[in-house]
């Protein structure tokens, strides 16, 4: 089976731009002095957001490619812990991490070696499809509050 056309379509979904914004933009030029206010009581800043991303993004592929993996806490585990104020040194080694990781999801996704539809052999019931579209689905989500919550702080070009 010919299966170029699914990995091309998961690569652009995982890259995001087309039906919801992607991490490049969603993470360019975050004023510093806005990374870590939250807009309104109850709501994430756009540091809880990045970090939550890549917790979950980070868990989801080392689950899928390290069987000795073990996944933080849920839900607690997934969320960062509060800070007084966001490093550049901490937003860089963030945003870094997500997308090294978003890269090595992608080569998962274009690696031919692998059927996308296989169980992993330590997952379950999990396949290397179900969890890339899981960081898909789950980046995507998150991108969207990420970029509302700088468009609450008015930190969103026009």
């Amino acid at each position: 089976m010919n299966d170029s056309v699914l990995r091309e379509n998961l690569v652009e979904l995982l890259r995001g731009g087309h039906a919801h914004v992607a991490a490049e933009k969603a993470l360019a030029d975050v004023k510093p002095e806005l990374r870590n206010k939250r807009p309104a009581e109850g709501l994430h800043s756009v540091w809880e957001e990045l970090e939550h991303l890549r917790i979950a993004q980070e868990d989801i592929l080392l689950y899928t490619i390290d069987e000795s993996w073990k996944s933080p806490e849920f839900p607690k585990g997934y969320w960062p812990a509060k800070v007084e104020s966001v490093t550049d040194e901490m937003w860089s080694a963030s945003v870094k991490d997500f997308f090294d990781d978003l890269e090595e999801l992608i080569r998962l996704a274009e690696n031919t070696e692998i059927d996308l539809t296989a169980k992993i052999p330590h997952g379950e019931w999990r396949t290397y499809l179900g969890q890339i579209l899981l960081t898909a689905d789950h980046n995507a989500y998150h991108l969207g509050q990420l970029v509302q919550t700088r468009k609450t702080l008015g930190d969103w070009p026009e």
